[in-house]
């Protein structure tokens, strides 16, 4: 058992028969079949030997096995019930695994690592993420209030070229901004489409986001900055100015305008060549602004 290669074809194939499992597109389901793939993600997602590893969708256990052999302990999220007993039986040698039958998006994930993960010096997620929920799933993670170290995962290349990408460039958007508040995102290597059964139509990439230790954003209005990020990419061709009339006063524009440039920038500048950190500060001067205007007005009472 221990010399299981599930990136074999024919022991994938056995095994899948076995079970009666086949790929369902609806949860996204594409099996590695290249072995240095898992093990890298390993590698690059579990630093050290008393890390607690969350993973989402485990699938056959091809990456799980290379999680399990580096970590002190792994949880997997599971959505396919079908996927339990080949699971039991593909991990079957190891001890420091638990599989839990859960949607993700569904998983109150700080009461999970809460009960799992206690005794882990640090909590990395490593994942291969199925493509139509890549998004909705990544932003979960991070805004879950759980303190992960990192969040290693592979995803179409198109989105990984999104996430990593720098202010002002054409893949620059409001979800690069968006995860950047939390932490450093890295795009590691690409995967071919060959690497998958079955094969995709698109390139993948495996890229990390290393958590900030203290988040230099916390002085900031939140909500105020993401409102902000949003609506100057709902309509990216226009200005900044532009863009936030309906969520700034005449007096808050002015004062963004101000803002704009001591950082170096017109005032009709456009929101893609903002960075989070020009964000945040706007959303900061802007927060600070509204504070002081309710203090007065609370004053006069």
């Amino acid at each position: 058992m221990a010399e299981m290669n599930l990136t074999d074809l024919s022991c994938l194939r056995e095994i899948m028969a076995r079970f009666g499992i086949s790929t369902k597109k609806k949860y996204g389901q594409n099996f590695l079949i290249n072995r240095s793939v898992p093990i890298r993600i390993a590698e690059e997602g579990c630093l050290d030997e008393e890390d607690g590893v969350l993973e989402i969708g485990p699938g056959m256990g091809t990456l799980t096995r290379a999680l399990c052999a580096r970590a002190k302990k792994v949880v997997c999220l599971e959505i396919d019930e079908t996927l339990i007993p080949v699971l039991e039986y593909t991990l079957a040698d190891f001890d420091n695994v638990t599989v839990v039958l859960k949607d993700v998006l569904k998983t109150d994930l700080a009461a999970l690592c809460a009960e799992y993960f206690a005794d882990c010096k640090s909590i990395r997620v490593c994942a291969n993420l199925p493509y139509y929920i890549t998004t909705p799933v990544l932003m979960y993670l991070l805004e879950s209030g759980v303190n992960f170290a990192s969040v290693t995962v592979m995803v179409q290349k198109e989105v990984a070229d999104r996430i990593t990408a720098s202010a002002g460039s054409g893949e620059y958007g409001a979800i690069t901004a968006a995860v950047a508040y939390y932490g450093k995102a890295e795009r590691l290597f690409t995967v071919s489409p060959g690497s998958f059964l079955p094969a995709p139509k698109v390139e993948s990439a495996v890229m990390r986001i290393d958590m900030h230790e203290q988040n230099p954003y916390e002085g900031c209005d939140r909500r105020l900055l993401f409102d902000m990020v949003k609506a100057a990419f709902e309509q990216r061709r226009k200005t900044l100015n532009n863009t936030l009339k309906g969520l700034l006063s005449p007096e808050e524009r002015l004062l963004m305008k101000s803002v704009l440039w001591e950082m170096g920038f017109p005032e009709d500048v456009r929101g893609e060549r903002l960075d989070i950190s020009h964000y945040a500060r706007l959303a900061e001067a802007i927060g600070n602004s509204r504070a002081k205007m309710k203090s007065r007005v609370a004053g006069d009472m």
